[in-house]
């Protein structure tokens, strides 16, 4: 059932952001346990991306409303983007903070954010994080908004190495 919510997810947020054209190139690549492959094309550019909701998720203030949740890995052929790594909130982020996410309490990476989003300072700390989030087996992103509520939102990488293998073999 998660996979399906993600897939539709995923067609509404680029139904949003594209023209009726552009939306009607998108093509599921495939669903990896939590994880859903997707490519977009729009003309001779592709983008392949794929998306995951957290399992769990967890504000430090009672009855926060909060928006879309979602993480996304992103592959970018044309403008030479591999990897990169954007963690939608669901709610302003405080301005000038940053998001810490960690994959099974090994490793720690730190992103700048604006808006609802989250991303790598540098490429490096992208293909980094993927690394990390190949090998493991969960995510947590931890963020403040902009009234100061700490939300902490955990991801399952399972599927993760599968999605990843079909948006890179789709965009190579």
């Amino acid at each position: 059932m998660q996979t399906r919510t993600v897939t539709l997810f995923a067609a509404l947020i680029l139904g949003l952001s594209l023209p009726a054209s552009a939306a009607a190139g998108r093509e599921l690549l495939g669903s990896y346990r939590d994880w859903d492959a997707i490519v977009s094309k729009h003309g001779n550019t592709k983008v392949c991306y794929m998306i995951s909701m957290p399992k769990k998720s967890v504000a430090s203030r009672s009855g926060a409303s909060r928006g879309d949740i979602y993480i996304t890995i992103s592959h970018r052929p044309a403008a030479h983007v591999k990897n990169e790594v954007n963690v939608i909130v669901g709610y302003p982020l405080k301005e000038g903070s940053t998001m810490k996410v960690r994959v099974d309490g090994r490793h720690q990476f730190e992103l700048f954010t604006e808006g609802e989003g989250a991303w790598a300072y540098d490429p490096k700390d992208d293909t980094a994080m993927v690394n990390a989030m190949r090998a493991g087996s969960h995510l947590v992103a931890y963020g403040v908004s902009q009234r100061g509520t700490k939300t902490t939102d955990t991801y399952s990488l399972s599927g993760f190495t599968a999605a990843y293998n079909a948006i890179t073999k789709a965009c190579n």
